[in-house]
């Protein structure tokens, strides 16, 4: 069967374009190498819903994070994706950092965001106490949030096929045959056909880009390690605490997250192995020498969990989007951390590129409502909080994890979604199973048995 459009990725990017393709008449596959969608670059980041206050005015980027922070918000709102709106403050130790505040505020401006406010040391304090010693100043973003980059991905690729895309998981690009009227990608899953191809392949997107002909640019690894400490440190970071950028890059950071902890990082590595995400003991030496430095009582607390993320960094300063019209291929690489925030921006600019190119993207009057989706954060209730929901189904109120407060009927459903796990990572990234304190030390065998129930299915 050959399709009009294939989109080989199904992190943030590659779903958010195929949920767009999907809205049209268009016939829709999406591809991913690995077994689950949001798998690779996508489920490993600081979760930040940005403002692009920082990014590089006039650049693409600037452009599609700006607009994909409200495109991404009203979704938010539609789906149920956890978000919260804490506000950030950059945090100014030196008085070279305080003189850097004012150009931070007015590339703010030229990124059409006008909210920021600097604000002076008695201020910084009033809003972060636990801060330690020494800051001089501050510049309040009071837009920037927290989200869940899980419940995104997957929301974005449910709606997907919901639409009528078809997901094939496991599927990695091995090469490329173009053909009259269409390509063939052959893939570990078997050969699959597209009329047009769309490359929002991450870490891989210069190697399918080279399958095409093109060296237009290398993507090198960039790794990113972060620390997660215990929920009794989350009212000691009541909103997203920056280092002010300098010539070595943004610095680290503090941040509360969606599932009521705190994290603190990312270290950036640049790696040549691509599917290296392990942490190291230079990381977290780093971690703490830093973060002591940012909040020193914090590190009183548990560090409950380490992780390591990989970004497709690129030698271009913004995103490259091109559209081949003679190979019917598109390109959607060099998409940063962003990506998370530009994501559904970058699908409605792809859009307007193949459409330009001839396709017809005009959105279907028939579409299906968005999915709903299962609520993972704290700022709202939880299933093991909803008597109602219980007492019509006490599934909801028998608990497996209990860190987490994951209840049974929450597992159950992810294996009834249309795009149900297939291995333990996947149903943790669904529903916080063994996600919390004790890492699945107490629910891990159990939850193992779970999902090999719902395998099954």
């Amino acid at each position: 069967m050959i399709v009009d459009v294939v989109v080989v990725g199904a992190g943030i990017v590659g779903a958010a374009i195929a949920r767009m393709l999907a809205g049209t008449a268009l016939s829709v596959t999406l591809v991913e190498a690995r077994g689950d969608v949001g798998d690779g670059t996508s489920k490993a980041n600081t979760a930040l819903l940005h403002t692009g206050f920082d990014a590089t005015p006039a650049s693409l980027e600037s452009r599609l994070v700006a607009r994909g922070y409200h495109l991404l918000g009203a979704y938010a709102e539609q789906t149920g994706i956890p978000v919260e709106r804490t506000g950030a403050m950059l945090v100014a130790w030196t008085d070279e950092e305080v003189a850097a505040l004012p150009g931070l505020k007015d590339k703010a401006h030229r990124n059409g965001y006008d909210a920021c406010v600097t604000v002076d040391a008695a201020e910084v304090y009033r809003r972060v106490p636990d801060l330690g010693p020494g800051a001089l100043a501050g510049l309040v973003v009071p837009g920037e949030s927290i989200i869940c980059t899980w419940t995104t991905n997957l929301a974005l690729a449910t709606d997907a096929v919901i639409r009528g895309a078809r997901l094939r998981r496991g599927c990695r690009v091995t090469g490329v045959t173009p053909g009259p009227g269409h390509t063939t990608l052959h893939t570990t899953g078997g050969d699959i056909q597209g009329r047009w191809i769309v490359n929002a392949a991450g870490l891989g997107a210069d190697l399918l880009d080279g399958a095409f002909g093109h060296h237009r640019f290398t993507v090198t690894p960039r790794r990113g390690e972060l620390l997660v400490f215990d929920k009794l440190a989350r009212p000691m970071v009541p909103l997203i605490v920056l280092a002010v950028p300098s010539s070595r890059g943004k610095g680290v950071l503090v941040s509360p997250t969606i599932y009521g902890n705190v994290m603190v990082g990312p270290t950036s590595e640049n790696l040549q192995d691509r599917t290296a995400t392990g942490t190291s003991e230079e990381g977290l030496e780093f971690l703490v020498s830093k973060g002591r430095a940012l909040m020193p009582s914090l590190f009183d607390e548990e560090i409950t969990a380490t992780y390591a993320g990989l970004r497709a960094a690129t030698d271009h300063d913004d995103y490259l989007i091109d559209v081949d019209a003679d190979q019917r291929y598109v390109l959607v690489g060099g998409i940063r951390s962003t990506g998370l925030t530009s994501g559904m921006a970058i699908a409605e600019y792809v859009g307007g590129l193949l459409a330009d190119a001839g396709l017809d993207t005009a959105e279907r009057r028939d579409l299906p409502a968005p999915p709903r989706m299962p609520n993972l954060g704290e700022a709202a209730v939880r299933p093991y909080q909803d008597a109602e929901r219980i007492t019509a189904d006490p599934e909801y109120g028998r608990i497996v994890c209990f860190c987490e407060r994951v209840s049974a009927g929450e597992i159950r459903d992810a294996f009834d979604s249309p795009i149900p796990p297939t291995n333990l990572d996947g149903l943790r990234r669904r529903t916080r199973v063994m996600n919390g304190r004790c890492q699945g030390f107490y629910c891990g065998a159990r939850t193992a048995e779970l999902l090999e129930e719902g395998v099954r299915r």
